[in-house]
């Protein structure tokens, strides 16, 4: 890993064409005290991009490259990807459009599996478009997953919480059966690493959240919590990983309960995915935890109903640079502490 003191360079991928994706970058990067942060270098197309800067009526510079070597610290970088005139129609989900989406985002995993970029930042992206053209993708996470070393676990990240998953994109009626003792310690596992490694917490303290009402209410509720969940709680504090629960959802979250805890384990996709937005919507960062690159993204979506009308708020897409930079600078620090007690 390189040293923290050169500029980190900051890949970014555009997300959807027809989205927010790009104004979200482009305003975010007017800002020239970014650039104080990392050098920006976004995988896609100046075409693509001064479309919708006439659009949206908004002046910056974009420094087109034909390298990442050619990166100007200062500048907001541009990898041309593709010259073609594409028929953008804002606003509007395209399939047409999917496979330049796919393709920003496969060369920005190609830059960062090679060293070009030490970490990833993804624009909101239509998972169904995609789809329609690239077969077996099913998002971000998964794709990411399935190119680097590790298990993905992803990860909600604000002021107010950090917040992970046991199962992600499934359909509510296979969340039951999809929940095992093993999946619990495993995630878990991967939770409490990265908030060591990623997050500089020295002994993490993690809630772990029941799957039915009450926690279960002592088995008149429901069976998982006595059956899968408390195993895997004693298991994970065997392994001396400070799990507590299993706590009711529907009364945990709650900011002086939330400041006990450096990191919350949720049992499915909603359970946790509400209550974070509700309290930080605006700024919070989806975090994919448990591979040995970092990627952040907004925790918004592609913003078709506001794409167009300069209407986009851009402090997740910022926070989610702030947040993948920190990782970097954490993750240097750690390996050298790590690397340092092995003498």
């Amino acid at each position: 890993m390189k040293n923290i003191k050169q500029k980190i360079k900051a890949g970014i991928s555009i997300g959807d064409l027809n989205g927010v994706g790009i104004e979200i970058i482009i305003k975010t990067f007017q800002d020239n005290r970014m650039m104080d942060f990392c050098t920006p270098i976004i995988f896609g197309s100046s075409k693509v991009i001064t479309h919708h800067k006439k659009i949206l009526e908004e002046e910056c510079h974009i420094n087109t490259i034909k390298n990442i070597a050619e990166a100007a610290p200062k500048k907001i970088n541009l990898i041309n990807l593709w010259d073609e005139d594409l028929d953008l129609n804002i606003g509007k989900a395209s399939t047409d459009l999917a496979k330049y989406s796919f393709n920003s985002l496969k060369k920005a995993a190609e830059a960062l599996n090679n060293n070009d970029i030490d970490l990833l930042i993804t624009a909101p992206i239509n998972k169904n478009m995609i789809q329609k053209e690239i077969k077996d993708f099913i998002g971000h996470t998964e794709f990411l997953e399935a190119s680097f070393e590790g298990e993905a676990l992803m990860v909600m990240v604000s002021e107010f919480m950090k917040i992970a998953f046991i199962t992600g994109h499934i359909p509510l009626s296979q969340v039951k059966e999809s929940i095992t003792t093993k999946k619990i310690i495993s995630k878990t596992i991967i939770l409490n690493e990265s908030l060591k490694k990623d997050f500089g917490c020295i002994k993490p303290k993690i809630a772990v959240l029941g799957i039915n009402p009450h926690a279960g209410e002592n088995g008149m509720l429901g069976k998982e919590e006595n059956d899968i969940i408390i195993p895997a709680i004693k298991k994970l504090n065997e392994k001396d990983i400070m799990a507590f629960g299993p706590y009711p959802a529907d009364s945990f979250f709650n900011l002086d309960k939330l400041k006990k805890f450096d990191g919350v384990m949720a049992m499915y996709h909603d359970q946790g995915l509400i209550p974070f937005k509700t309290l930080s919507f605006s700024d919070g960062v989806n975090y994919t935890a448990g591979l040995n690159i970092i990627r952040t993204s907004p925790v918004h979506g592609t913003g078709y109903d506001i794409a167009g009308k300069n209407q986009a708020n851009t402090q997740s897409f910022r926070q989610s640079i702030f947040l993948a930079c920190d990782i970097f600078k954490k993750r240097t620090d750690f390996s050298k502490l790590n690397k340092d007690s092995s003498f």
